[in-house]
């Protein structure tokens, strides 16, 4: 299995536009490396690849990833699809940077499917797409030979939906098995809480992507000076995830959907160095995995 990390930042990228904290200045000035938002590119045969969400930053994540290269034909891509983790805008607006593509086929819940009934519809102005359903620990094989298993982990609905009616799993983790070398790899970059047998899935996972936005509850409104707002989005702060990740030293375990006000940014801070003593990695755009 290979796996290209194409974006490491939560919403907004780092630095974010319209941010002038601490961090995000360090960025521009070029002390920092610069991330887009988060994304990720699996593949079992080097082949066919998939996208874990398609973030705003897709194009560029595409043009600058060797492996995701359009061709041999004149409109070939290994692009095969799409897996999203939740409707969220900053995992499905890349969608229509895709519409260009036919046949690819995009794999969600039955409540992001649903709440994304009108991208869909302008989506189908472009291209055949197939869309569907995952269910809850069902695995499905992806072209390549990965099997995919979609694991619940949130009722966090996205802000634009409201008060909609549909219930059940708005948000999941995804954990992708390669039959042929036994490698497992878990992808969870939204956790609102630690999921009642989450241990067992990392325990059972060779290596783990996993949320790791804010590093403390109070981050974002201590850096940027606008307090309130960071409880609701959703996301388990390091400070309360990295005590749990220690539990688990024999898989390698990567932070990844970082926020612009996170101080793990910064490879020099005490917050960096924490996670460094406890093994757990913090890697940059373009990473690329083999499992």
């Amino acid at each position: 299995m290979k796996v290209v990390l194409l974006g490491t930042a939560a919403g907004g990228g780092a630095p974010q536009w319209n941010c002038a904290c601490e961090l995000c200045a360090r960025t521009r000035a070029g002390g920092l490396p610069a991330r887009s938002q988060d994304c990720l590119a699996v593949s079992g045969n080097g082949a066919d690849w998939w996208l874990v969400n398609a973030s705003p930053d897709l194009r560029v994540q595409l043009a600058v990833t060797p492996e995701l290269a359009a061709g041999p034909g004149p409109r070939d891509t290994p692009v095969r699809g799409v897996l999203l983790t939740d409707a969220e805008l900053d995992h499905t607006l890349g969608l229509l940077t895709l519409r260009g593509a036919a046949g690819l086929a995009v794999h969600a819940p039955a409540a992001v499917l649903r709440a994304l009934a009108d991208t869909r519809a302008v989506l189908a102005t472009y291209a055949a797409w197939s869309w569907q359903e995952v269910g809850s620990e069902r695995p499905v094989e992806l072209a390549g030979g990965l099997v995919v298993t979609a694991h619940p982990v949130s009722g966090k609905r996205p802000k634009y939906v409201g008060e909609s009616s549909v219930d059940g799993s708005w948000v999941v983790a995804y954990r992708f098995a390669d039959p042929v070398t036994g490698g497992s790899l878990l992808y969870a970059p939204c956790l609102a809480a630690w999921p009642d047998g989450f241990d067992d899935l990392l325990a059972a996972s060779d290596v783990a992507l996993l949320d790791g936005t804010f590093h403390a509850p109070s981050e974002m409104g201590s850096a940027t000076g606008r307090a309130g707002g960071q409880a609701a989005m959703g996301h388990l702060p390091i400070v309360d995830s990295l005590p749990r990740l220690r539990r688990h030293p024999g898989v390698r375990r990567v932070y990844t959907h970082l926020n612009n006000t996170n101080p793990v940014l910064d490879p020099s801070s005490a917050e960096h160095d924490a996670l460094r003593e406890a093994g757990v990695e913090v890697l940059p755009d373009g990473a690329l995995l083999e499992l």
